[in-house]
C-alpha cells in the first residue's frame, strides 16, 4: 500500500478528512521549502503537494504565477524541487509528497536524463505521487505506467465540465486520489460554489475509486469545512502562499504551521460534530 492509500486509510478509519497544502517550492526563500514542509505536517497535513515552477502555468491565478517566477528567478528547477524533497526525507518518512506541475519541466528532464527518469528520480527522492496538470489521461498512459512502474501515484485532474467519459478515463487511471478543481477559473478564484462541489462529488464516485480531494477557491476554515462535508480531502494552496510570502525567513515555517493547524482544528471539529 502507498503512503498515500495508507494515510487515507488511518483518516477514513478515524473520521476525519485529509488536509492537502500546496506550496512552490524554493518560494518565498529558495532554501525554505524543506523547513515549510516540516512546519507544514507539525500543523496537521497529511499530505503535502510541491508545486514545480513552470514559466506558463496556465491553471493558475497570479499569486501562484508569481510564486513560480520568483522560484525560477533563484534558479528554482526540477533539480532543486527533488532535492528539497531528499532533504525533508531525512527526518520525514511518513508524510506522502505530490509533485504538481506541468508537462515541459517532466519532458525536459527526461530528455536530458533518458526515457523515465523523472519517475525514477522522483521515486528515489521519496515523492509519493505526481500530478502533471496538462496531461490529459487519454494522452498520457505510458507516463502513468512509468510511474505505477516506481510504485508512484498518477494523479488526475477533474472539473465541472469533465464528462462521463473522461471520469471514466481518469477512474481507469488514477491512484491516490483525484484532484476536482471547484470551479470553471484559476487557482485564487473567490467564487467557490460548495452547493455544486456536493451536487458533482457522487458523480465522480460513480466512476472513480480512489478518494476525492477539492481544490481551487479554499481560503480559510470556513470554506474548508463547507468542501469536506463532500470531499475526502480538502486542497488549500494560493491562501498559503499568500500567508507565507509576506513573512521573514526566520518565521516562514512558524507561520505555515500556524495556519495549516487552524485549518485542521476546525476540520477536527467538524468531523466531531461541532462547527468550529
Amino acid at each position: 500500500m502507498s503512503r498515500i492509500a495508507a494515510t487515507f486509510a488511518a483518516l477514513r478509519a478515524r473520521g476525519r478528512k485529509a488536509l492537502i497544502p500546496y506550496i512552490t517550492v524554493g518560494d518565498p526563500y529558495a532554501d525554505a521549502t524543506p523547513q515549510i514542509m516540516h512546519g507544514l505536517a507539525a500543523g496537521g497535513a497529511d499530505i503535502i503537494e510541491l508545486g514545480v515552477p513552470f514559466s506558463d502555468p496556465m491553471a493558475d491565478g497570479p499569486v501562484i504565477q508569481k510564486a513560480a517566477e520568483r522560484a525560477l528567478a533563484r534558479g528554482i528547477g526540477m533539480a532543486q524541487v527533488l532535492a528539497a524533497v531528499r532533504e525533508f526525507r531525512e527526518t520525514d518518512a511518513k508524510t506522502p509528497i505530490v509533485l504538481m506541475g506541468y508537462a515541459n519541466p517532466v519532458e525536459r528532464y527526461d530528455q536530458k536524463h533518458g526515457s523515465g527518469a523523472f519517475a525514477a528520480a522522483a521515486a528515489q527522492a521519496g515523492v509519493d505521487g505526481v500530478l502533471v496538470v496538462d496531461y490529459p489521461p487519454e494522452e498520457c498512459g505510458a507516463f502513468a505506467a512509468q510511474l505505477r512502474a516506481q510504485a508512484l501515484d498518477p494523479i488526475f485532474l477533474l472539473a465541472p465540465t469533465s464528462t462521463d467519459a473522461r471520469m471514466q478515463e481518469v477512474g481507469r487511471l488514477a491512484s491516490g486520489y483525484v484532484y476536482y478543481v471547484s470551479l470553471k477559473g484559476v487557482t485564487g478564484a473567490g467564487h467557490l460554489d460548495t452547493a455544486g462541489v456536493a451536487r458533482m462529488l457522487p458523480r465522480i464516485r460513480r466512476h472513480v475509486s480512489v478518494p476525492v480531494g477539492v481544490g481551487f477557491g479554499i481560503r480559510d476554515a470556513a470554506s474548508a469545512c463547507a468542501v469536506a462535508e463532500a470531499a475526502d480531502a480538502v486542497v488549500i494552496g494560493t491562501r498559503l502562499v499568500q500567508v507565507l510570502e509576506t513573512e521573514p525567513r526566520e518565521n516562514v515555517a512558524a507561520a505555515g504551521q500556524a495556519f495549516i493547524a487552524g485549518i485542521r482544528r476546525a476540520l477536527d471539529a467538524m468531523n466531531e460534530g461541532v462547527r468550529a
